[in-house]
């Protein structure tokens, strides 16, 4: 399974709360239509204490590299994109490997 983590920080003119309502009620959907993607989490931050400087961190599994890359060429992918840097002033993205821990 292949992981990106994605780190999105709201443009300058947008509250948190703006955000979260484009992330959580424009965005997702379009995210969720990519082709071949597995699972999706959105974690939106949390700023009851402080300020941070990232506003929502999304989690995107897909079979492989190749089926990602081949998600953000299809045109929901372009789309998906193109709207997340319409609304954003920094998106990085982050491939990554699970290294999971379980508890008993």
């Amino acid at each position: 399974m292949f992981k990106v983590i994605i780190l999105l920080t709201r443009r300058a003119d947008m509250t948190h709360d703006e955000f979260a309502q484009w992330w959580l009620g424009e965005h997702r959907p379009l995210a969720e239509q990519l082709p071949n993607l597995r699972r999706a989490i959105f974690n939106l931050v949390d700023y009851s204490s402080e300020e941070p400087s990232v506003d929502g961190v999304s989690e995107l599994w897909f079979d492989s590299k190749e089926d990602f890359e081949a998600a953000y060429a299809s045109q929901i992918g372009i789309q998906t994109a193109d709207d997340s840097i319409a609304h954003v002033s920094s998106r990085v993205r982050m491939f990554v490997t699970e290294a999971e821990l379980t508890v008993i």
